[in-house]
C-alpha cells in the first residue's frame, strides 16, 4: 500500500495521532505517516523546506509559520486545547490541593524544576518572572532537550517537579502526576493541524485533516489528555 500523505507533528500530539491514523486507515484503506519531534525542531524543518503534506503543532507556531509563508493560506483548524500538568518523581509528596498558592511554592522551593522547549516551557518561564523568580529561580529551570519529555527529568531524579501537557504525561514510567495546574494558571495552549506548502498530496492531507477535527476523534482526544475544540 503507498504512503497516502505524510506529516509532521509536535511530541505533545504524537500518541493521539498514532492512533488516529491507524484508525483513518482502518476506515479509508489510505495510509498517513506522521513522524513526531519535538516542536521546535518541527518548525525548523517546515521552514527549510522539507517536504511535509501537513502539520499538527501549537496553533501560534503555525500562524509563525503562516505568516512567514510556508504554509498554505486559511488551512489552520484548531484541533485540541491541551492542558498543563504538574508531575514529581514516583513517591514524592503531593501538594494537595494544587491551587496556585501549591504552584508558586513548589517553584520557589524546588532545587530543579522541569520545563519543555515548547509552549508549557514558555509558559513556567513567564510564571517564574511574574512571581519574581528570575533570578535564583530561573537558574533552576532545567528545559528538556527538543523531543525529551520533563518525564525523563524527573524519573531520571534531574528535577524534583515538573510542568508540561498532560497528554505528555501520562503513562510515563517513574513519575506521579499531581494533576492539572489549576485555571487561572493554564496557559490556553491549543493544537491545530495545517497544510504546508511543500506537500505534494494536498487533498489527501485536507481529507485527513477533516477528519482530525470530526466528531469521532473526540473521545481518544480526551483519553489521551486533551479537550476536543
Amino acid at each position: 500500500m503507498s504512503v497516502f500523505a505524510a506529516g509532521i507533528s509536535s511530541m505533545a500530539t504524537r500518541q493521539i495521532l498514532s492512533e488516529l491514523a491507524a484508525a483513518y486507515e482502518e476506515a479509508t484503506g489510505e495510509v498517513i505517516t506522521i513522524e513526531s519531534v519535538g516542536g521546535v525542531d518541527a518548525a525548523k524543518r517546515i521552514r527549510a523546506g522539507e517536504p511535509f503534506d501537513f502539520a499538527v503543532l501549537a496553533s501560534d507556531a503555525l500562524q509563525k509559520l503562516e505568516a512567514d509563508g510556508h504554509l498554505v493560506p486559511g488551512s489552520i483548524i484548531e484541533i485540541a486545547e491541551s492542558p498543563m500538568a504538574m508531575a514529581v518523581r514516583a513517591g514524592a509528596a503531593k501538594p494537595d490541593p494544587l491551587d496556585e498558592a501549591a504552584v508558586r511554592k513548589a517553584m520557589e522551593s524546588a532545587k530543579a524544576i522541569g520545563i519543555s522547549t515548547g509552549p508549557s516551557g514558555t509558559h513556567v518561564q513567564a510564571l517564574a518572572r511574574g512571581w519574581g523568580l528570575e533570578g535564583e529561580g530561573a537558574s533552576r529551570l532545567v528545559q528538556a532537550k527538543p523531543g525529551i519529555p520533563v518525564a525523563k527529568l524527573l524519573a531520571d531524579g534531574e528535577v524534583e517537579i515538573g510542568f508540561q501537557q498532560l497528554s505528555e504525561m501520562l503513562g510515563a514510567p517513574g513519575i506521579d502526576i499531581v494533576g492539572l495546574l489549576p485555571e487561572s494558571l493554564q496557559p490556553g495552549t491549543v493544537f491545530a493541524a495545517a497544510l504546508c506548502k511543500t506537500g505534494a498530496h494536498t487533498e489527501a492531507a485536507r481529507a485527513f485533516i477533516e477528519y482530525l477535527v470530526s466528531d469521532e476523534t473526540a473521545e481518544t482526544k480526551r483519553q489521551h489528555g486533551m479537550i476536543p475544540v
